[in-house]
């Protein structure tokens, strides 16, 4: 029987997490003390989020691809797909009933007695480029790409997602001679991709530090005094959210929301440092699929969240709205919230890419409700950014729980390996180490030094043949 030395623990200094923490630490006293200085940091941060968003296009393309060849069957995709639309759904509903509740309870614009006559609206109109939600049919008729090459030169995910599914299913359709060869060269520019965020991620403590430093030096202390309550309570709405969310899955799945946490530290440590969920997609796609997740899924559900499980975005948006009402000393009928909550739940769908999304949304539904002015929603243009570290964190945690109930939901999640991982017991520390479930072509991917040593089985069946040969 082989055995396989436990890896040597890194030093301190080397862990990704404490880099993004010091440069966290280091941007926020930057922004303090030299608010001036930050605004030349803000490339930094910029940067390095560029960086990873021009890979995330082919690497959604190479997940989904090399997933959905393995499952073979539009009906299997379907079943997924319509499943993960129907948590999104739930969620998000939830996300925006809850941040009604809390709007009420907590009331955090009471008092405030705001003239919306003394608003400047033209700052509005300059944050949101006189942008619009997209209606129904459009935001149907816009996942279909004017081209194939136009939806990777605009990094449109739903546009590659939609490609990447059909290309996955003729890919499975076609000859099984021609498949293997096609399939291992898609796999293998999978590690390449894989492989270059490896090196991308080397910044990633100097990007966090750029883009806190820029964070706090403009929108820091000063709009944190202003929005003190409403930041608060966004941020309270939200633990409340995870909680309750944290349960739920646990029954479903049996992961421990907080186990997954200390796993995806370094992930989620760099989202809040950049106020980007998107910078860490391609990290977060790797984890997820070497803590059991099958492929196929991974690569469903993670691109459509991000477009359709704002769980974050949405207590904002229904919290905020109750915020600007109370600011400007309306109260909302009950009949009133309803109707805001039905309109978030459909426009919070399409604000992916649309500039100034939330603002946008909150516009709308402003003008929709008429309770009042829309140009109340200037009002929110100082607190925006203190909110990105609640959204970002929110969504990414609600998309990557969602993707262990859907793989559960499907048979797709190979819970000894997912209780491996989160526990420690087994590490994945190679950046190509990426896998599928076992029910779906795992030989074609190459093995894991660190999985369990498979020995002693091999040397129980040595065993039995070695008996069953002296009985013979």
């Amino acid at each position: 029987m082989t055995t396989t030395e436990a890896p040597k623990k890194k030093p301190w200094y080397r862990s990704l997490f404490v880099q993004v923490l010091i440069g966290i630490a280091a941007g926020i006293a930057t922004g303090i003390f030299f608010p001036g200085f930050s605004d030349h940091l803000a490339p930094l941060g910029q940067g390095f989020i560029k960086l990873i968003k021009m890979l995330v296009s082919p690497l959604i393309f190479l997940v989904v691809v090399t997933g959905i060849a393995k499952v073979g069957s539009m009906a299997a995709l379907g079943k997924i797909g319509a499943k993960a639309l129907l948590w999104f759904t739930v969620c998000t509903t939830f996300a925006l009933a809850l941040g009604l509740v809390v709007g009420n309870i907590v009331r955090p614009g009471a008092g405030l007695n705001i003239d919306p006559a003394t608003l400047d609206a033209s700052a509005l109109d300059e944050k949101t480029h006189g942008e619009h939600l997209p209606g129904g049919v459009d935001f149907v008729m816009n996942i279909i790409p004017t081209s194939v090459v136009d939806a990777f030169a605009k990094n449109n995910l739903l546009q590659v997602l939609l490609f990447a599914v059909l290309f996955g299913v003729a890919l499975a359709a076609i000859s099984e001679k021609v498949q293997p060869v096609l399939l291992e060269v898609i796999d293998q520019a999978m590690h390449v991709i894989f492989r270059i965020v490896s090196y991308i991620m080397y910044l990633a403590p100097i990007g966090a530090f750029g883009a806190m430093a820029f964070t706090v030096g403009n929108y820091g202390a000063d709009s944190l005094k202003s929005f003190g309550m409403l930041v608060l309570a966004c941020y309270g709405a939200a633990v409340v959210f995870i909680l309750i969310l944290a349960v739920a899955v646990r029954l479903i799945t049996g992961v421990s929301t907080w186990k997954f946490l200390k796993y995806c530290r370094e992930e989620f440590m760099l989202a809040l440092g950049t106020g980007s969920s998107e910078a860490v997609m391609p990290s977060v796609i790797k984890k997820l699929d070497a803590a059991g997740c099958d492929r196929s899924v991974v690569g469903l559900v993670i691109p459509t969240g991000y477009s359709f499980n704002l769980d974050g975005a949405a207590i904002y948006l229904s919290l905020s709205m109750m915020f600007l009402a109370q600011a400007v000393g309306v109260d909302l009928s009950v009949g009133q919230q309803i109707t805001i909550m039905g309109i978030l739940i459909l426009s919070s769908k399409g604000m992916a890419g649309v500039p100034g999304s939330a603002f946008v949304a909150l516009s709308a539904t402003a003008a929709a409700v008429g309770a009042f002015p829309v140009a109340a929603v200037a009002l929110l243009l100082g607190a925006d950014r203190l909110m990105d570290s609640m959204r970002v964190a929110t969504n990414l945690l609600g998309n990557c729980l969602a993707t262990f109930v859907i793989a559960r939901w499907e048979g797709l999640l190979d819970t000894d390996r997912m209780k491996a991982v989160l526990e420690g017991t087994l590490v994945v520390d190679d950046p190509d180490d990426v896998r599928t479930h076992p029910g779906h072509g795992a030989a074609a991917f190459p093995p894991r030094a660190t999985d369990p040593d498979p020995a002693p089985a091999s040397a129980a069946a040595a065993t039995t043949d070695a008996e069953g040969a002296k009985n013979a």
